[in-house]
């Protein structure tokens, strides 16, 4: 049970990261009143894309909606507010949007150095999306 009003002391957050070696961090406010380019901002987030690294979010206030593609292709939208912690896994196709509260506060987190390069779709050739698609294989 993590604390989002308490994040900076959060003993099962301090857990988490020490246990998943999430070394950096940082926190992003996407609201038309604190994001620099927030209209270009909120498109990027929705075009449809994948990453090399996984992804990880921490809901801190606000809410929005992550979409993943499930093994068929097909969208799953998954609700997050505060307290809602994610990781999308490398390879993953998604994207982020807001609700109608047009309001999120996250922390953004890493193992290592940040790398927040996006690949639109179609991006099926990099080697992060064929060992996704070989984990799902396996698990089906």
């Amino acid at each position: 049970q993590l604390d989002a009003d308490n994040y900076e002391t959060d003993p099962c957050l301090k857990e988490i990261r020490r246990a998943e070696n999430y070394s950096w961090m940082d926190i992003i406010t996407i609201h038309k009143d604190k994001l620099p380019n927030y209209e270009e901002k909120i498109k990027t987030f929705y075009e449809e894309h994948l990453h090399l690294d996984d992804e990880i979010r921490y809901i801190l206030d606000g809410s929005g909606y992550f979409d993943v593609r499930d093994k068929d292709d097909k969208w799953i939208r998954i609700s997050m507010e505060k307290g809602d912690m994610i990781t999308l896994p490398a390879g993953i196709y998604h994207r982020f949007t807001l609700d109608e509260n047009n309001y999120v506060k996250a922390m953004r987190l890493f193992v290592g150095e940040p790398v927040w390069t996006a690949y639109n779709r179609p991006a099926d050739d990099l080697p992060a999306r064929k060992q996704y698609m070989n984990f799902l294989a396996e698990e089906a």
